[in-house]
């Protein structure tokens, strides 16, 4: 048995005439609100940090320059040399531009929060965080949302409009389904995105087997999974009385007793049940991973991840 609370709704809910109107007015709002607080964020702490964790896809040539005895002696171009009698040496960058992937759970789980917060609009700031840091250097990014189903996708691409759309997405698209298929959602994306990619999948890991799928997405692509999770997920507060509770992935719903010792110790046993541990079973399949909480702050540990990856502290694949 799941025990959830009620989640509150994303967004104002009429949806005729001039109340539609308004309601996509205050959607595009919200976002640019998200979008002004996050590029703040990106252009302070988050933008040096993305570069220098996520290497583009390798070095390509730039230049023939003459030798400094301060170069690698393996530099020197001997063809060049021999032609001028001058030592040169050839010059590499990095051939930066990526290719950025989101892939976001959306199901019925989602919108489960005690905190001000629900776990969808932690996704859609992660979904925002990493948009933008890739807009700030100029590398593409794309994402497919997923229940499940596939709910929607948008191929990689550059652009501040097409980093709006994505995050608007990500906040508050309506999806079909209410459950979770995080093995197909990997699937669809490993035919969708042929080239090497840096990957992240937001969602709570918590539904279904994906390790296999999962394990083959590592493999072709650098994947980060963002574990969001919730405290009551694991246990909940004694002496709060009757707390209305729904699964939000199969509709179901109970009066959750609080007050009654027996009651909570038993919610406690069920999810240990039920939650497996998320670091371990990501390791395994050869993925970083970073959890969220919607009780904390989430730029703290970003930084610290991104922070360990750019100074080359990752998990070995395996």
């Amino acid at each position: 048995m799941n025990w959830l609370r009620e989640p509150r709704e994303l967004g104002p809910a009429p949806r005729n005439g001039a109340d539609e109107n308004a309601r996509a007015a205050e959607m595009m709002a919200r976002v640019r609100r998200l979008e002004l607080a996050t590029r703040r964020l990106v252009e302070s702490l988050f933008a040096g940090q993305y570069h220098s964790a996520f290497k583009g896809r390798g070095l390509e040539f730039s230049e023939v320059r003459e030798y400094d005895p301060s170069d690698d002696h393996r530099l020197v171009d001997w063809n060049v040399t021999a032609r001028t009698g001058t030592l040169h040496v050839r010059k590499y960058a990095e051939e930066r531009e990526l290719t950025t992937f989101l892939v976001v759970d959306v199901s019925g789980s989602q919108t489960f929060g005690t905190a001000s917060t629900v776990k969808r609009e932690l996704a859609a700031h992660v979904c925002a965080l990493v948009a933008f840091s890739a807009l700030r250097n100029n590398d593409r990014v794309g994402s497919v949302l997923f229940t499940d189903r596939i709910e929607s996708f948008l191929a990689p691409r550059k652009g501040r409009d097409h980093s709006l759309r994505l995050v608007r997405d990500a906040l508050f698209l309506e999806p079909e389904g209410r459950g979770t298929d995080l093995a197909g959602a990997l699937t669809f994306m490993s035919r969708a995105v042929r080239r090497r990619a840096v990957v992240f999948v937001v969602s709570d890991f918590l539904a279904g087997s994906y390790e296999r799928e999962l394990r083959i997405a590592a493999l072709r692509h650098d994947v980060i999974c963002v574990a969001v999770s919730d405290p009551w997920e694991a246990s909940v507060p004694l002496g709060l009385g009757l707390v209305p509770v729904r699964d939000p992935e199969t509709g179901a719903q109970f009066l959750l007793d609080t007050d009654s010792k027996r009651v909570v110790k038993r919610y406690a046993r069920d999810r240990a049940s039920r939650v497996p541990d998320v670091q371990r079973r990501l390791s395994a399949c050869g993925a970083d991973a970073v959890a969220l909480s919607t009780r904390e702050d989430i730029v703290a540990p970003l930084a610290r991840f991104f922070g360990l990856r750019g100074h080359g502290r990752r998990r070995r694949r395996r």
